[in-house]
């Protein structure tokens, strides 16, 4: 499975510029001014893993395949956009299709960078977009509750519609859901409000390492929980730059991981997603999958066939993998189990599958 985030914010806060460095692309049009970004542009990225090439020369693979991430990059909203302003429910429409809600907040000043509203307010931006994500909700819940349409509604659906509504008109917090309902029975509801969320505080340079008065007021109200701190501008300084470079030019300005595997690593927490591998002559891969996901679920990842016809699952963890080079010696040196269908699949496992066609 492919997890999608979308990248959402007010015009000018440097989504496209972000986009366009964790796709190492020029699809987005980074121009200044608001609503240079009409469609959504989606940017589908490697995943990476140090473990993967380990992997492959243990078993000296002709291939190795990375688990992917899909970013999607939409338009900038304004106050309103739930009633149209801006270019409105189009881009609010977009967002219920993604996984994750990454929110990307301005905490930069610039005289060169138009910004829509007088002065940087980092909370009052994020007030701003999660306002109008709840209007968007609130006119999608009333549709829906609507005496024609409620028949049509299961009745745990229905509760959770009838909870958002409470909140959203009573000004209390929607994510007490979370409390409620899995992650999975949420998505279901196609609430905007209740998607998991990264907030990016968008820094310059010299903000990168320590932040600065926004990042520290904006953590100070949201908390460090889901919140990094990345420049966008360096990012693609860092994305333009080759092996060595790279790793020089991060150690000057006293990065240690890039924007992209702070956003994945984040994710992944959020969305609660583990990775587990298949290696061997002809390929190495890396899969992604919920935690606590069982054995056929995990083989299912690689074709329906393996799910409906699983029978066991040679099961190596990566570390022993390592240590005994391959699938033999740790066949011979009774570090390979045999694993059946209620078998919950750990992160980093080298999984090959047995089924029945």
């Amino acid at each position: 499975m492919s997890f999608k985030c979308g990248i959402v914010g007010l015009p000018n806060v440097g989504k496209s510029t972000l986009f366009n460095a964790l796709t190492n692309s020029s699809k987005a049009q980074a121009e200044n001014f608001p609503f240079c970004t009409i469609d959504p542009n989606i940017g589908i990225v490697p995943v990476p893993d140090n473990r993967l090439e380990q992997l492959a020369n243990i078993s000296k693979s002709k291939k190795r395949i990375n688990t992917t991430i899909s970013f999607v990059d939409i338009a900038g909203l304004v106050k309103g956009a739930s009633k149209g302003e801006g270019l409105g429910n189009k881009f609010l429409s977009h967002i219920r299709e993604v996984d994750a809600i990454i929110h990307m907040i301005r905490c930069f000043d610039s005289d060169d960078i138009q910004n829509v509203n007088s002065d940087v307010n980092p909370i009052r931006d994020l007030e701003i977009i999660e306002t109008e994500m709840m209007l968007a909700d609130l006119e999608s819940i009333q549709k829906r509750l609507d005496k024609k349409n409620k028949k049509n509604v299961d009745s745990e659906q229905l509760k959770i519609l009838e909870i958002a509504s409470d909140c959203i008109n009573n000004n209390k917090n929607i994510n007490i859901l979370h409390d409620q309902y899995s992650k999975k029975v949420l998505k279901l509801s196609g609430l905007l409000s209740v998607k998991p969320k990264i907030f990016v505080c968008n820094v310059d340079e010299k903000s990168i390492q320590s932040g600065n008065r926004y990042t520290k007021d904006f953590i100070n109200k949201y908390g460090s929980n889901n919140c990094i701190i990345i420049s966008a501008d360096i990012e693609n300084q860092i994305n333009a730059l080759s092996g060595e470079e790279k790793k020089n030019y991060m150690k000057m300005i006293g990065l240690n991981e890039t924007g992209l595997n702070l956003l994945i690593n984040k994710g992944y927490k959020i969305l609660e997603l583990e990775t587990y591998f298949t290696s061997g002559p002809e390929e190495t891969r890396a899969w992604t999958i919920q935690k606590n996901c069982t054995a056929p679920i995990a083989a299912g990842e690689i074709h329906s066939d393996f799910e409906k016809g699983f029978i066991r699952a040679e099961t190596v963890s990566f570390n022993d993998f390592v240590e005994n080079q391959g699938w033999l010696n740790s066949k011979t040196n009774g570090k390979m189990r045999l694993e059946g269908k209620d078998y919950i699949v750990k992160d980093g496992d080298v999984l090959n599958f047995r089924f029945n066609t």
